[in-house]
C-alpha cells in the first residue's frame, strides 16, 4: 500500500491525524471467514478519488484514502482512510464520513468464504 500518510503531511499546521484501518475480520454472522476476495468495477479507482476530493471539499480538510482488490486473508489490511485537521473532533467527522461514502459508493464488492467451504458475495 502506498503511504497513504504522505498524501495527507503537507499541512504541519494540522496536528490531529485520523487514520481507520479496515481489517479483514474472522468472523461475520456468526460464521467463520477465513479469507476475502474483493472485486471491483473498472472505473472503481475513479470513483474513489471522486469521494475523497468530495469529503476534502467540504470539510477543507486533506484526506486520502486506498481499498485493497483481490485475495486477503484474516488480517489483512482490507482499507485505509486518513484525515488530518487542526482539532481531533473535525478529523474523526470527516474520517467517518469518508469511510460511510466508500462504502456506499465506490464500487468494490466482495466475496467472503467461510471456513466451512462455502462463500457469500456482499455488496453487490
Amino acid at each position: 500500500m502506498p503511504d497513504i500518510l504522505a498524501q495527507i503531511s503537507d499541512q504541519p499546521l494540522d496536528p490531529a491525524v485520523v487514520v481507520f484501518t479496515g481489517v479483514v475480520r474472522n468472523h461475520d454472522g456468526g460464521q467463520s471467514v477465513s479469507a476475502l476476495e474483493y472485486q471491483s468495477h473498472p472505473d472503481a479507482e475513479r470513483f474513489l478519488r471522486t469521494v475523497c476530493e468530495e469529503v476534502a471539499a467540504s470539510s477543507g480538510l486533506p484526506v486520502a484514502a486506498i481499498h485493497r482488490v483481490g485475495s486477503l486473508t484474516v488480517g489483512d489490511l482490507a482499507v485505509v482512510a486518513a484525515v488530518a485537521a487542526p482539532h481531533r473532533a473535525e478529523a474523526f467527522s470527516a474520517c467517518a464520513e469518508l469511510v460511510e461514502r466508500i462504502k456506499h459508493e465506490v464500487p468494490i464488492w466482495k466475496r467472503q468464504k467461510f471456513a466451512d467451504g462455502a462463500s457469500e458475495w456482499v455488496g453487490l
